[in-house]
């Protein structure tokens, strides 16, 4: 890890100068080198700014779109579907999310469905603004094949993770966001940034053995979390998010790693909102109540503390834009590598922390 801290706002600037250098208009730049950063915030290195270079690689080789127009194929008032054209994914979500809202503003419920769109970071980052808002959000999402089907030993279904929040009592938003695989790929590319070894339970190899070399996991097969479980919910987030939404599925989805093929993802958002069912502030309450109660059962060992969901990603992003950030050396290098590459000042450790 950088020994010294980073400052958040100032790595965000950096990197919607790196997506401006490539042609992508800075109002959208903005939103996924925020949508990165966030993550880093939360501790979610695997969705973090090491997927700059990724994002970066796959705008020059043309297979996703710096300037995005998301087009709305089909209207029906609470029911929509977006075509995002191969554009960025973040500007894609935040479209359909943001239509998803408004329209369970008239309706009390919306779906929004996407096809041909791109990676669109942390699930979070967007069921969380619709949280926001009122609604309960609720996001899936495909992705490239990272499992094997239970009983398999070749990879074709995707970890195809998603995520679900609603509105908070006096604290925060409750946040689920999970992949179904036994942890998510990213994080297996973060261990590696780091030098570190994996645990053995997250991936198999080659030989279908358990490994903790993390190059060797990333061109194995990841474990599902649960096991048939999470391979059965991975498979229903494929109908979601590809077969229903008329975009890719299964072996057709390609991941943001890969430059030079089309992601062809495709996501459903659907937003209800919480005073089209119960009065918003009776809701809060009873969260409140939820919360405390939950909070109140006494500790396993070694256990110190009983966290709702979401709320250390909360806690970690308040420490963080106090604080700064910490990257690893490794992400460093490699920001640094793409900062030359388009001709941008690597400045993101020229002026540090100073709380």
């Amino acid at each position: 890890m950088t020994a010294t801290p980073i400052d958040a706002d100032r790595l965000a600037a950096f990197g919607t100068r790196i997506l401006t250098s490539v042609g992508v208009p800075e109002v959208d730049a903005r939103l996924v080198s925020d949508s990165l950063v966030t993550a880093d915030l939360w501790g979610h290195a695997s969705h973090g700014m090491l997927r700059l270079p990724w994002y970066i690689a796959r705008l020059r080789a043309g297979t996703t779109r710096p300037v995005t127009r998301p087009e709305t194929v089909v209207d029906s008032g609470a029911v929509a579907v977006i075509d995002g054209h191969d554009g960025i994914g973040q500007v894609i979500a935040d479209q359909a999310c943001r239509e998803a809202v408004e329209r369970a503003g008239r309706h009390g419920v919306a779906a929004v469905a996407v096809r041909n769109s791109n990676h669109f970071g942390t699930a979070a980052y967007w069921t969380r603004r619709m949280a926001d808002a009122g609604c309960v959000g609720i996001l899936t999402t495909n992705g490239s094949p990272a499992m094997a089907p239970w009983g398999g030993r070749e990879k074709t279904v995707g970890a195809n993770p998603w995520s679900i929040a609603t509105p908070g009592g006096s604290d925060g938003p409750l946040v689920l966001d999970i992949a179904n695989t036994a942890v998510a790929r990213g994080k297996i590319y973060a261990a590696r940034q780091r030098g570190e070894a994996i645990p053995a339970d997250w991936a198999i190899g080659p030989d279908g053995l358990p490994v903790t070399d993390p190059q060797v996991a990333v061109d194995g097969i990841l474990a599902p979390m649960a096991g048939h479980k999470g391979y059965a919910i991975s498979f229903m987030m494929d109908i979601l998010s590809g077969v229903l939404t008329g975009s890719s599925y299964a072996t057709d989805v390609t991941g943001p790693y890969v430059p030079d093929r089309r992601s062809g993802c495709g996501h459903l958002v659907l937003a209800l909102r919480v005073d089209a069912v119960l009065d918003l502030e009776t809701f809060r309450r009873r969260v409140d109540d939820l919360v405390t109660t939950t909070k109140r059962v006494p500790l396993a060992a070694n256990a110190t503390e009983i966290y709702y969901p979401g709320e250390i990603e909360e806690r970690a992003e308040a420490h963080g834009r106090s604080t700064g950030l910490l990257l690893p050396e490794q992400t460093l290098e490699d920001l640094r590598g793409l900062a030359d590459s388009c001709g941008v000042p690597f400045d993101v450790t020229d002026a540090m922390v100073q709380r």
